[in-house]
């Protein structure tokens, strides 16, 4: 799955998208990517200062037209290709997700649980040398990013 991982990322980027996260069903016959334009400065790559705009359809169909026949070339089986935005409840991945996203409402669950505790929600403050901080209502909170399991970003209504 490695290796599958590195030619959609490589073709996703290669097309100006960022690829925010990629899932497969089990035995590989589901193949869901999740897609982003990168961050350039303090703002979405192609969008202009005042206009935030996210993947469109016809930015999924490009990549999904681009994916599907690089696995025709790498000879890649499915059954079901997703190309898909990642949401309003974005994942966090990377470390650069929470720099991006600094000041922003998260959930996070942790791979080993703090005390009796796994799962946190607050305001990302930083993210810095391998650690995260979060403002909760009890305070601040530090996890190591390797503990982190899981992280999404809270949407406001």
């Amino acid at each position: 799955m490695a290796d599958l991982a590195g030619i959609i990322e490589q073709a996703v980027v290669g097309l100006g998208y960022e690829l925010v996260d990629f899932e497969t069903s089990p035995r590989a016959r589901l193949l869901r990517v999740l897609i982003d334009r990168p961050l350039v400065g303090d703002r979405p790559a192609g969008d202009a200062p005042e206009t935030r705009s996210g993947i469109t359809v016809e930015d999924c169909a490009a990549v999904s037209n681009q994916l599907t026949r690089l696995f025709m070339v790498e000879n890649i089986d499915y059954d079901r290709l997703e190309v898909s935005s990642p949401g309003m409840d974005r994942p966090l991945k990377k470390p650069e997700d929470f720099v991006r996203f600094t000041g922003q409402d998260v959930q996070i669950k942790l791979r080993i649980p703090e005390g009796v505790q796994r799962n946190f929600s607050g305001t990302i403050l930083a993210c810095a040398e391998g650690r995260v901080r979060i403002g909760t209502t009890e305070g601040e909170r530090e996890f190591a990013f390797d503990n982190i399991d899981k992280a999404r970003l809270v949407p406001k209504f």
